[in-house]
């Protein structure tokens, strides 16, 4: 499903006019092609991190109204989690800064219903994360469970992550948090130059962003941009160790596979941007459903 669906997008982004789509059911559509693109900003590392940080600096120099809505502690690893307490803390400290004691989906939710209240924004922003959202890791990536919050609201969304498939060195992946932005303002700009004033991507499709670490410092530029998919692969294995005394320890084992090509991994290894787009929903493959149809064939309760 994500390698069809990708084909359009590829027009979309890399060399086809504007492309007229419906307009999101809880999008409101621009009132003006110049008015200034509204921007609810999110992430898992938290509020304050060096990631949203960055991105907000660089997204509101360009000239965009970004409205920080994000966790007000690091939820690494939240995925779509989301509405599962009975109450939520939010703070205010700034006037473009609310931070919700929650997920990333907790704090898109409330961003879409109080924060945006009236009038949904043009687009979600996740990230950009410290550290990658490639393969088996977007699956769980709260970067990632932030956009999709987004796209089941009917609001275009984009996860955004650097980093490549291996250990990030705190240093470089900072460092290269600048390129990072620098290339997410540009996609925004491609993306709302194509869509005139209708939404920005078509709908229900977002896009997860990886940006590699380029260079020893991390300041080097990508060696350019692929349209890609999910690599299949589960590079953290889990492990468990009884302690003997009706507990585990819990670790993982990073086991990378040779990447699949055109995936997400591939490209990050090679120094290029990955764009892959993604749904919402979980739905399977044409080829999926056919084959469990077969299996499922006279099957009856």
């Amino acid at each position: 499903m994500r390698r069809k669906r990708a084909l359009p997008l590829a027009a979309l982004l890399l060399c086809t006019p504007a492309v007229a789509a419906a307009v999101p059911a809880a999008a409101s559509p621009r009132p003006a092609h110049h008015a200034p693109l509204r921007i609810l900003l999110t992430d898992d590392d938290g509020y304050d991190a060096p990631g949203i940080q960055a991105a907000f600096a660089r997204l509101t120099s360009a000239g965009y109204d970004v409205t920080i809505v994000a966790p007000l502690t690091n939820q690494s690893g939240a995925g779509t989690k989301m509405l599962s307490g009975t109450s939520l803390t939010v703070k205010h400290p700034a006037a473009k800064v609310w931070a919700v004691d929650g997920t990333p989906g907790d704090s898109v939710a409330f961003g879409l219903a109080e924060v945006f209240r009236g009038r949904a924004p043009d687009l979600v922003v996740s990230g950009t994360n410290f550290g990658p959202n490639v393969a088996g890791l977007a699956t769980h990536s709260g970067t990632v469970g932030g956009a999709i919050a987004g796209l089941e609201s009917g609001v275009p969304a984009i996860a955004v992550s650097t980093g490549g498939l291996a250990a990030p060195d705190p240093v470089a992946t900072v460092n290269a948090m600048k390129p990072t932005v620098d290339f997410l303002a540009k996609l925004i700009h491609r993306l709302q130059d194509r869509a005139e004033s209708g939404p920005l991507l078509p709908r229900g499709v977002g896009l997860n962003i990886n940006y590699p670490v380029i260079g020893a410092d991390g300041k080097g530029i990508a060696k350019g941009a692929a349209l890609t998919f999910q690599d299949p692969q589960v590079p953290l294995v889990p492990e468990f160790t009884d302690a003997g005394d009706g507990t585990w320890k819990i670790g993982a084992k990073f086991a990378p596979q040779p990447p699949a090509k055109g995936g997400d991994v591939e490209a990050v290894n090679s120094g290029k941007v990955a764009i892959s787009p993604m749904s919402a929903d979980w739905n399977a493959g044409p080829s999926g459903v056919a084959r469990a149809g077969a299996l499922l064939a006279g099957l009856r309760p």
